[in-house]
């Protein structure tokens, strides 16, 4: 039988996932923010608004995004759930832990080695929402995200790590990992996972396509990670002129089926004031869910990308990280 996987609208079959962009989210709220000051924050005009972007996507040829949006991140499935039930396409669920270094205080004083002694809480959390549900939702995640950010693995993202790899561990569902590329993070989450009995096959090196040092790309598919090219559209990190340059040379050389495609965007994101469309498209233009297939595509047709590459990027590699 096919190996069946969650999304926010209950179990599917691997096979039947499509075409997939690895890296989107629906919704990034600071929780705080919202309950204190959340005059921004308008429900239904928001599900709405993601519903059409959505559609859109679905309408362009998407069949499935993967959403790592984790606590820290301001996760909340009710509104993911109410957009999903507008849209036919699938959205897969993550756990873990979004920190750039320190630790959250809930639990700074308990763990291993902690004021208060004891294993992981963090691992039972993780694995409590890809075996039970997130939240009383009955939606289970579908695979774990945590940060390596340019300061490398502290005290804090050292525990979420370990939490992570023990969760991939007992569970078997795999790992993408927020890095900064400037500072090669990707080799230093390579080296703990490695250290930690980690399936290299089953981790996205999330953020890797920020950089276009060959060298560092080939390193991380050489070790059997996904290079996560699934920033296209910020061109503050990296112009898409040059991550399909990069891509296609690895494409040419052999590395199709480790390569990842997305943008990394949000329908609604609360970085920004005011309007934010408005903000984001004078920063960042092609930073929305139709530039892969209206811009990157094309592009790298041109470049000697041939559609069966295009197919492993955004339909195989996807369908064999999941399986």
């Amino acid at each position: 039988m096919p190996k069946q996987i969650s999304t926010v609208r209950g179990m599917v079959d691997v096979d039947s996932l499509g075409t997939t962009l690895m890296h989107e989210h629906v919704f990034i709220v600071d929780p705080d923010i919202l309950r204190n000051y959340g005059g921004h924050w308008e429900e239904d005009k928001r599900i709405a608004d993601a519903v059409e972007k959505l559609k859109a996507a679905k309408a362009a040829g998407i069949d499935t995004i993967v959403d790592p949006t984790v606590v820290g991140l301001g996760r909340y499935l009710p509104w993911v759930q109410r957009v999903n039930e507008q849209v036919d396409i699938n959205i897969i669920p993550a756990t873990g832990l979004y920190s750039f270094g320190e630790i959250r205080t809930f639990f700074e004083y308990r763990g291993p080695g902690e004021l208060i002694d004891m294993p992981e809480p963090m691992t039972e959390l993780f694995v409590r929402d890809i075996k039970e549900g997130i939240a009383g939702t009955g939606v289970k995640a579908a695979f774990l995200k945590h940060v390596i950010e340019a300061t490398g693995l502290t005290h804090g993202q050292t525990r979420i790590a370990t939490a992570v790899c023990e969760a991939h561990q007992e569970t078997g569902v795999p790992i993408t990992v927020h890095t900064n590329s400037e500072h090669e993070m990707g080799r230093v989450a390579i080296e703990f996972y490695e250290k930690h009995n980690v399936d290299l096959t089953k981790v996205v090196i999330g953020h890797a396509g920020d950089s276009n040092d060959l060298d560092y790309l080939r390193f991380i598919a050489d070790k059997g990670c996904i290079i996560g090219h699934d920033r296209f559209g910020l061109d503050i990190f990296n112009t898409t002129d040059q991550r399909v340059a990069s891509i296609a040379t690895l494409c040419k050389e052999g590395y199709a089926d480790r390569i990842a495609l997305a943008h990394d965007v949000s329908c609604y994101i609360d970085y920004f004031p005011g309007d934010q469309q408005q903000a984001i498209g004078q920063v960042v233009p092609n930073w929305h869910l139709l530039h892969i297939t209206n811009d990157v595509l094309p592009a790298l047709r041109e470049q000697g990308v041939t559609d069966d590459q295009i197919h492993q990027m955004m339909v195989e590699t996807p369908k064999r990280y999941f399986s």
